[in-house]
């Protein structure tokens, strides 16, 4: 299906139109970024890499009967997806203490969290995606209580699938975000799952193998993926 023109372009990835107003294909680019955008570069193969493992991820999660935005992938870095009505919550599940909640909340680093913790981000760039709870998305409206109650349901339940699955795979998957949207009004899965918006760390030794590799210089980065995605058995051009 042909771009159009670009309806997104956020830091590593584009939207954009195409003659049915359903769909948008998603471009997932080369672009790297960290600490918001104060570290930059471009990475050959890695949309590759992730739009790879994108598909992976969202056909397993289609498969355990979860509906996301994924339709097809149309090549190498581009992929046909549903045109949802985003809402501005990022929802973000942590199976170990790492990042941001150890900072806040002075917790070992690395220690299991069992139930997962469940936090809410406001999706905005320039206020550098801040912490927010229920009570925030109700009164501003940005998500009904319902709409909360649905996506953390579905959060969890991505989670139930993913977490051993990455496991099986020799890997901890230790936290990572979602983003949902409405389609003719049901609650669906939508931007991406890749390691650009997870953590990562071999079972074993405990090694990062997601983004945290290019923020903290500790080697290359696609490389990383690309190990990411043949544990997970997808296979790269």
């Amino acid at each position: 299906m042909d771009k159009l023109k670009a309806l997104y372009e956020g830091k590593a990835k584009t939207a954009w139109e195409t003659a049915d107003p359903n769909y948008v294909v998603m471009e997932f680019r080369n672009d790297t970024s960290a600490f918001d955008g104060g570290k930059t570069a471009s990475l050959a193969r890695k949309g590759l890499v992730n739009s790879a493992v994108d598909e992976h991820v969202m056909t397993a999660l289609s498969a355990a009967g979860i509906e996301t935005h994924f339709e097809r992938r149309i090549d190498a870095n581009n992929v046909l997806v549903k045109r949802l009505q985003m809402l501005p919550v990022e929802c973000v599940v942590r199976n170990r203490a790492s990042g941001s909640i150890v900072r806040r909340l002075g917790v070992e680093d690395g220690a299991t969290l069992a139930p997962p913790v469940f936090e809410l981000f406001l999706k905005n760039d320039e206020l550098h995606d801040p912490m927010i709870n229920a009570s925030h998305c109700v009164t501003f409206g940005w998500a009904s209580a319902e709409q909360l109650a649905e996506m953390e349901a579905l959060t969890l339940q991505v989670n139930a699938v993913l977490a051993p699955m990455f496991l099986a795979a020799g890997m901890i998957l230790v936290d990572y975000k979602l983003e949902f949207g409405l389609f003719e009004g049901r609650m669906v899965l939508g931007d991406e799952f890749s390691p650009d918006g997870c953590r990562l760390w071999d079972a074993t030794t405990l090694r990062k193998l997601d983004k945290d590799v290019f923020r903290q210089d500790l080697g290359d980065l696609v490389e990383s993926y690309q190990e990411v995605a043949t544990r997970l058995g997808v296979v790269l051009p």
